[in-house]
C-alpha cells in the first residue's frame, strides 16, 4: 500500500517524485520502461524556453516562466549542467514584423524579463551565420539549454535518496477503484494506492480512461532531428528559432551542453503511440527549412538522426487537475512542448495539491542536493593523475570520441537507478555519444556490464525488452 503512485519517469514524473519527497509520504514511480527518461523526455531539443510563446494567462506560460527561473539553482542543488545562451526568434519577412512585435508584448504580458526586438545588423553581429534575409529578432536572454537525461536522472536519484521507490518494466493494465483505494493492475502486480498522479506522457489518456468518464485525445506529434558532430558545435551561441506556427516553433538550430548542435524538430501527428522511427520524408523536411533561419549548416557533419513524440492535447494547455468522478486521481497530461522547461514548476504544483489532500508533513531529514557522476575533464591535470593513482579504472578510456573511462561507467552502473542497458550508461556519461555512436566501445561497455551486473552478456540490452545485443557465442548453435 503506497500514500501515492506516480505512472511514468519520464522528466515530469520524477519532477514530481523529488518535490513530492520532501514530504513524509511513502511513495512509487512505476514506468513500462526500464529506465527513467525513455519516452518523450529522451529526444527533444533540449532547450530551456524563456516563456514568450505560450497564451497570456495560461498555466502552459504560468508553469513555463516560473520553470525557467527555478531552473539555474536547480542545476546547482542536483549538479547537472545547463547554460543561459539565450534565444533568437528569427523573422524574414518585413510584413511579419508585427508577428514578432505581438511574440514580445506576450513574453513581456507572461512576465519574462529581458525581452528585447533586434534590428538585422544587431542580429547579425550576435550570430554572424543567421541568414542573410533576416529583417529582425526577438532576443530572450532567460532562454537556456539542458541535458534532459541528466536533469531527469538528477531529479530520480534525489527522489529515491530521499525514500522515494522505483518500479520499472511495470506497465498498468487496469485501474480500479474500491473503498478510497486504487488499485493498479500492472503486468507483474497488483498494487494499492491512495493517490495517483498520470504522468504516462503520449499514454496519459489512456491511463486517465481508466477511471473517468471523460476522455482525452493524446495525439503522438513526431519530431525529427539532426545531432551534427562537436567540430561545428559552435556555428551558432543561442538558440534559433523561427517564428512559430500552429504546430509549434518551428526548426530550431542550437548548441548543445555538450558541444553538438541539434536541428529539429518537425511536427508529424501520428497514431502510433511509439512510432520513434524517423523517415525520409522527415529529415528530407528539416534540410529544406534549416536554411530559413540560418545560413549554411553543416548537415553532412551529422552523426546521427533521432525522432521523438510530443503528448498533444487538443486544446494545447497543460491539464494539471485532480479529476472530479474520480478522487485522487490527479492528471498531468497534455505536456509538450515547454513541458521540459515546465517540468520543476509542475512538480511543486502536483506536490502542493498532493500535500494539501493527503495533509502531509515536511520531511525534517530531507536530502536537498545530489552530486553527479564525476566527470574527469572537468579536473585539472594535476587533479586527474592523483585520481587515477587512486582509482586506475579512470586511466582506461573505453569511449574515445568523449573521453569516457571506466571509472565512469562503472559508476554509472553502482549509481542508485543505475544503468542496466547500453542506453542507459549512454545517458547518464555519453559513452557512445560521439562521432561512432558506439561503434568502438560497445564491446569494451558490455565486458564492463557482465562484471559490475553479475550477468551473461546475452541479457544486456541496448534499451530494455528484447533490444539484446549479443545472441549467443561464436561456433555455438544460436
Amino acid at each position: 500500500m503506497y500514500d501515492v503512485i506516480i505512472i511514468g519517469a519520464g522528466v515530469v514524473g520524477c519532477a514530481v517524485a523529488r518535490e513530492l519527497s520532501r514530504y513524509e509520504v511513502k511513495a512509487c514511480v512505476i514506468d513500462k520502461c526500464e529506465d527513467v527518461c525513455s519516452g518523450t523526455t529522451k529526444a527533444n531539443s533540449a532547450i530551456v524556453h524563456a516563456g514568450y510563446d505560450a497564451a497570456e494567462g495560461s498555466l502552459m506560460a504560468k508553469l513555463n516562466v516560473k520553470g525557467n527561473q527555478l531552473m539555474g539553482e536547480l542545476s546547482k542543488e542536483l549538479d547537472f549542467p545547463f547554460k543561459r545562451n539565450g534565444s533568437l526568434v528569427v523573422c524574414v519577412n518585413k510584413e511579419e514584423m508585427p508577428r514578432l512585435e505581438a511574440l514580445y508584448e506576450r513574453g513581456a504580458a507572461n512576465g519574462v524579463k529581458g525581452l528585447q526586438i533586434l534590428s538585422k545588423e544587431e542580429v547579425k553581429k550576435m550570430e554572424p551565420n543567421i541568414t542573410d534575409e533576416v529583417e529582425g529578432a526577438l532576443y530572450a536572454p532567460s532562454a537556456g539549454i539542458v541535458c534532459p537525461f541528466n536533469l531527469t536522472i538528477a531529479l530520480a536519484e534525489n527522489a529515491n535518496a530521499n525514500g522515494v521507490e522505483f518500479k520499472f518494466n511495470t506497465e498498468v493494465i487496469d485501474i480500479t477503484k474500491k473503498n478510497d483505494i486504487y488499485q493498479l493492475q500492472t503486468n507483474g502486480e497488483m498494487i494499492e494506492t491512495k493517490y495517483v498522479v498520470n504522468a504516462a506522457g503520449v499514454h496519459a489518456g489512456e491511463i486517465h480512461s481508466f477511471v473517468s468518464r471523460k476522455k482525452y485525445k493524446i495525439t503522438p506529434r513526431r519530431g525529427d532531428y539532426f545531432l551534427l558532430d562537436k567540430s561545428v558545435g559552435d556555428y551558432v551561441s543561442k538558440t534559433i528559432f523561427t517564428l512559430p506556427t500552429k504546430f509549434g516553433k518551428g526548426v530550431v538550430v542550437a548548441p548543445t551542453v555538450h558541444g553538438n548542435l541539434i536541428v529539429g524538430p518537425t511536427a508529424i501527428d501520428i497514431e502510433d503511440k511509439e512510432g520513434t522511427n524517423t523517415t525520409k520524408e522527415g529529415l528530407e523536411e528539416l534540410i529544406k527549412k534549416v536554411g530559413i533561419s540560418v545560413k549554411g549548416v553543416p548537415i553532412k557533419q551529422v552523426i546521427t538522426s533521432f525522432s521523438g513524440l510530443r503528448a498533444h492535447e487538443e486544446g494545447h494547455e497543460f491539464i494539471i487537475e485532480e479529476l472530479e468522478d474520480s478522487k485522487g486521481f490527479i492528471n498531468v497530461l497534455g505536456i509538450e512542448s515547454p513541458g521540459l522547461t515546465s517540468a520543476p514548476a509542475i512538480g511543486i504544483m502536483v506536490a502542493d495539491l498532493l500535500r494539501d489532500l493527503n495533509h502531509l508533513s515536511k520531511k525534517e531529514n530531507f536530502i536537498s542536493k545530489r552530486k553527479g557522476i564525476l566527470d574527469p575533464s572537468t579536473l585539472t591535470m594535476e587533479e586527474r593523475n592523483e585520481l587515477i593513482q587512486k582509482n586506475n579504472t579512470y586511466g582506461n578510456i573505453i569511449c574515445r570520441c568523449e573521453m569516457i573511462s571506466e571509472g565512469e561507467i562503472i559508476d554509472a552502473i553502482r549509481r542508485p537507478l543505475g544503468a542496466r542497458s547500453l542506453d542507459g550508461i549512454k545517458r547518464r556519461v555519453r559513452a557512445g555519444s560521439g562521432r561512432c555512436q558506439a561503434g568502438f566501445c560497445t564491446p569494451r561497455t558490455l565486458e564492463i556490464m557482465v562484471r559490475e551486473l553479475g550477468i551473461p552478456m546475452e541479457e544486456i540490452t541496448k534499451s530494455g525488452g528484447k533490444s539484446y545485443i549479443v545472441m549467443g557465442h561464436s561456433k555455438e548453435t544460436i
